[in-house]
């Protein structure tokens, strides 16, 4: 699943935001799909933040590539979650907006 959000932050600001978000992911996770959930980060290049989201007995991997004028996920939904695609789909939208607004 590909999702993209436009934004006028830049690159650079849009790289500082994440970064210092980056510690309360596991957090916002936790909170959403309980306190088994984890998640992993690392950035892959400048550009481009690998994540890895395992909850409920799936594993979730994605990555988040910024842009001048986007921030663009791609999700893999894993064979067995399709249910969870519209909660997974609205929960990047909404933390991905707050996040370039």
């Amino acid at each position: 699943m590909r999702i993209s959000i436009p934004h006028t932050l830049g690159k650079d600001e849009l790289r500082r935001r994440i970064t210092a978000r980056l510690g309360q992911a596991e957090d916002k996770a936790k909170g959403m799909l309980g306190s088994l959930a984890t998640v992993e980060t690392s950035w892959a290049d400048e550009d481009t933040l690998s994540v890895v989201v395992s909850a409920m007995g799936y594993t979730i991997p994605c990555s988040a590539t910024v842009t001048e004028a986007s921030l663009d996920f791609e999700v893999e939904i894993p064979a067995g979650a399709g249910f969870a695609r519209r909660m997974i789909e609205s929960a990047v939208r909404e933390k991905g907006e707050k996040l370039v607004g």
